[in-house]
């Protein structure tokens, strides 16, 4: 005869029994995490075009500009005008057009957001306008070097000869006539040399305009090293 089996002995069999069968259950989870998987690389593939027509829509034509008897001036349009507004190139003529220096110019044009033509509708390209530049502006190459590493650093920087100075450079995010510039710049090259008299008159220039005096260095390969100066009493 076989024994009753005692109540507590088949309750522990039958928890014994359960955990076998949930141990060999085929898991859900794997499944889920498929799924999502996919559902996930679903939704990144439809999400992936609109953030390329998003960047094809802001993307903005080059401006047309015009090289003029050692100028340049841009066509009379609304992205003519937000070189100016935004980041104060040129200066705003009345009939809605934007007068470019030569450096100016240069720096757009190799940034390809400026194209620029001659008299016979011909385009100019990057060498033929530094050419033109080098033979219209002494000492430009080391100008333009300085003038080209300031942008890039995100440096609103200006022309400065009414003050004595090659340029004048502005605190990050403040545009001339929202306050004065806080530096004027004399771009060298590191191969020149300076008397202490040359030297004296650049220090007299900052002091006199209340601005900060600094000497940007070019070496050959165009790197710009800048040393700032300042009066001390001993």
């Amino acid at each position: 005869t076989i024994e009753e089996v005692p109540k507590n002995v088949s309750c522990i069999m039958f928890c014994i029994l359960k955990c076998f069968k949930n141990l060999f259950k085929p898991p859900n989870i794997s499944l889920y995490f498929i799924f999502m998987t996919s559902k996930k690389k679903e939704e990144s593939e439809e999400v992936l075009p609109k953030k390329e027509e998003k960047e094809t829509k802001e993307h903005k034509e080059p401006v047309k500009a015009y090289f003029s008897k050692e100028r340049v001036l841009t066509e009379s349009s609304d992205n003519g005008r937000e070189l100016y507004n935004q980041s104060r190139y040129g200066e705003l003529l009345d009939d809605g057009r934007v007068q470019l220096s030569l450096i100016e110019s240069l720096y757009l044009a190799e940034k390809k957001k400026l194209v620029i033509f001659d008299s016979r509708n011909k385009e100019i390209n990057f060498e033929t306008l530094l050419k033109k530049s080098q033979k219209a502006e002494p000492n430009f190459w080391v100008r333009y070097c300085v003038f080209k590493d300031i942008r890039n650093r995100g440096y609103i920087i200006k022309t400065a000869l009414k003050f004595g100075a090659d340029f004048r450079i502005y605190d990050r995010g403040v545009k001339p006539g929202e306050d004065h510039a806080r530096w004027v710049v004399f771009p060298v090259h590191e191969a020149s040399t300076l008397t202490w008299y040359e030297f004296s008159a650049k220090n007299r220039v900052a002091h006199s305009t209340k601005k900060r005096l600094r000497i940007g260095c070019v070496d050959d390969e165009g790197d710009c090293t800048y040393w700032e100066v300042r009066w001390l009493r001993p």
